[in-house]
């Protein structure tokens, strides 16, 4: 289970500096976390949620975890960026989760820049950079 409060370095942003949340919610099968510092005006809002489908050989399990941030755009309009990453996953028929985290792992470090065994929370990667750019 998640702690209440997100503070140890388990979110970062660009320049590698933590972002500190909150849990403020939890229901049936999601979380969400607001930023320690968020003004309402301006919400931050980090959020975990599973569900699962079939059962035995054939559950799944999808998780969704998703971060939304609203910012001021160049009109001076609150914009709200958001991103996600999904796992879905066949829980009922893999014996370790060793390939899964691989997968996390492939994702991970094609979105963000690998230096040595250390991943840069840059957002430099060419994942990234398609994400951004919507280049192909």
């Amino acid at each position: 289970m998640l702690s209440n409060t997100l503070n140890t370095n388990e979110v970062k942003d660009a320049s590698a500096t933590e972002v500190e949340f909150q849990r403020i919610s939890t229901n049936d099968r999601k979380t969400i976390f607001a930023t320690i510092t968020e003004a309402p005006n301006a919400p931050h809002r980090l959020s975990v949620s599973h569900q699962e489908t079939g059962s035995g050989q054939e559950l799944r399990r999808r998780s969704v975890i998703r971060l939304d941030k609203t910012v001021t755009g160049v009109s001076t309009d609150p914009r709200v960026v958001s991103a996600y990453v999904v796992l879905d996953a066949p829980v009922g028929d893999v014996s370790a989760t060793t390939e899964i985290k691989n997968v996390l792992a492939e994702l991970s470090s094609f979105c963000f820049t690998a230096a040595s065994s250390t991943l840069l929370y840059d957002g430099t990667g060419n994942g990234a950079a398609a994400l951004i750019s919507g280049g192909l």
